[in-house]
């Protein structure tokens, strides 16, 4: 009794399916008696009474009405095939309504889970489903899902507090030695070439080492951490300053550097350091994996769905396999590209990561020409207040 009380699905499914066609069954039974009923027998008209019948013509009577009650019966026998027929067609189709609408009311607490489920990734970890009702299937499916959540919140939380601690304890030493190095080349006495030149390649390892830490960092923080400093950013802004910072570099290289398409139109809402390091990440990218004497496009741009950055960069043909997975964690097309080995391999994972934490996401194409095309795609944001702001102050101070 209390499991009946209690109740599962099985045996919800079970009571509504039976009732069902328990209720098929009794009007299929019901309309086949009422076609029945308007089928009557009726009797010979216009025949003379028994007994003034002479023994030939009663055989022959009976043979006739043999015959009328074989043709009723026959008659009779269509009417309820066809009565029938037309009983099961419709109850047919009632059946699959009314097990429809109960079908779906019976799985609406599992289409709920689903929704919540897709809804729930690894940046809302901490929601659950939380479903009501009483202790049934549904009921521990959700709770167990619930419990999967809980586990790989924990998990993800202890692979970014692992990821950061490690990264900063890890600066300590690295600064230490820094420091060694600073104080072995800083003796009074003179120090052997062997000894400057040791110490200028571990310096160059210690940066590498160093650069690769921060990376962590900005990819823990990015992919598992909240956005801080959520304001405006205009895409615009954000690739020229980056440009700025890095003229030396593109002149060292030569490059050319063509601009004409970054505009302020394209806007977005979201961290401006994580932004920023994005737009610094793509240009990196393009000025370190390119030959002398190279180009690179940019374009900041926005269509009122998406606002855009796109970077391009010439060289030789790659392949897309291989350049679809740059978007991964150390990740490199190899020193034929350009023949550089520099880069920790994090640039464009970072840009992924951060593109994916804002909304967006990153499209990596090889140029059928030659060289690589980086899309970074971002919400747009259809108000300024940065823009206003400083149309205000502008305002203002005349």
């Amino acid at each position: 009794m209390r499991k009946l009380r209690d109740g599962t699905v099985r045996l919800r499914f079970t009571a509504l399916y039976g009732a069902l066609f328990l209720l098929s069954g009794v009007g299929l039974l019901a309309i086949t008696n009422l076609v029945s009923l308007g089928t009557r027998v009726t009797s010979p008209v216009g025949t003379a009474p028994v007994e003034r019948l002479t023994p030939g013509a009663a055989q022959e009577l009976i043979a006739r009405l043999q015959s009328q009650l074989s043709e009723v019966q026959a008659l009779q026998s269509r009417r309820l095939l066809i009565g029938s027929a037309v009983a099961l067609a419709v109850m047919a189709v009632v059946s699959i309504v009314l097990g429809r609408m109960v079908a779906g009311r019976v799985l609406r607490p599992l289409r709920t889970i689903t929704a919540a489920t897709r809804r729930i990734s690894a940046d809302n970890l901490h929601e659950r489903l939380a479903v009501p009702g009483p202790a049934d299937e549904v009921k521990d499916l959700a709770d167990t899902i619930d419990d999967l959540l809980e586990r790989l919140e924990g998990s993800f939380a202890a692979r970014r507090r692992f990821v950061a601690n490690a990264s900063h304890e890890l600066r300590t030493p690295l600064a230490t030695m820094r420091a060694s190095l600073d104080v072995a080349l800083a003796k009074p006495e003179p120090v052997p070439a062997q000894t400057v030149a040791l110490s200028e390649r571990l310096r160059t390892e210690l940066d590498r080492v160093d650069r690769l830490l921060e990376g962590f960092l900005v990819l823990a923080r990015t992919q598992h951490g909240a956005l801080a400093d959520r304001a405006e950013v205009s895409l615009g802004r954000t690739v020229s300053a980056a440009l700025a910072a890095r003229a030396a570099d593109i002149t060292a290289k030569n490059l050319t550097v063509h601009d004409g398409d970054v505009h302020d139109s394209a806007w977005t809402q979201g961290s401006r350091t994580l932004l920023a390091r994005l737009a610094e990440n793509v240009i990196d990218n393009a000025i370190t994996h390119n030959h002398d004497g190279g180009w690179i496009r940019l374009a900041a741009t926005a269509d009122g769905a998406t606002a855009l950055l796109v970077v391009e960069t010439g060289g030789p043909v790659l392949d897309q396999e291989q350049v679809a997975r740059l978007a991964q964690p150390f990740e490199r097309l190899g020193t034929d590209r350009t023949g550089s080995g520099d880069g920790s391999g994090l640039g464009l994972s970072i840009v992924a990561a951060i593109a994916t934490a804002h909304g967006g996401g990153l499209e990596l194409r090889a140029r059928p020409g030659g060289g690589l095309r980086v899309t970074v795609s971002l919400p747009p944001t259809s108000v300024r207040a940065e823009a206003r702001r400083e149309g205000a102050g502008a305002a203002a101070s005349a």
